[in-house]
């Protein structure tokens, strides 16, 4: 299966269990890797045939920015259904990283990862 991908996209959220962590939105870095099969935009050359990348990372900001999220796991989960939906991925992996609780607990990274399989759903 072809994979499109988008690596390191910056979202604002307001998210997180800690009272530190509701007060202000927190940049999240996002990878995905998005199973799309390619050949019929390979083969019409069109935009509207394929996963536009600029749609999917507003309409990632727009669902990230307009939570208040206690979990990643949560957020996770609700951009899977969303890329699903109104995307039509068959697969999709998805991590989120989380720099400031990262920095806080003197680690690179922190986050999570989820893969998700929409063949039959």
């Amino acid at each position: 299966m072809d994979r499109v991908f988008i690596r390191g996209l910056r979202v604002e959220a307001l998210i997180g269990v800690y009272e530190r962590e509701r007060e202000a939105r927190q940049p999240l870095s996002l990878d995905l890797e998005l199973a799309f099969d390619n050949r019929i935009p390979a083969a019409s050359d069109d935009l509207s045939d394929t996963l536009d990348y600029a749609e999917i990372s507003q309409a990632l900001r727009d669902l990230a920015g307009a939570g208040r999220h206690l979990l990643l796991e949560t957020l996770a989960e609700e951009m899977a259904v969303l890329l699903n939906r109104r995307f039509e991925v068959r697969s999709l992996v998805l991590s989120i990283d989380k720099p400031e609780a990262a920095a806080a607990l003197g680690c690179a990274h922190v986050g999570v990862r989820i893969e998700r399989d929409f063949a039959g759903a």
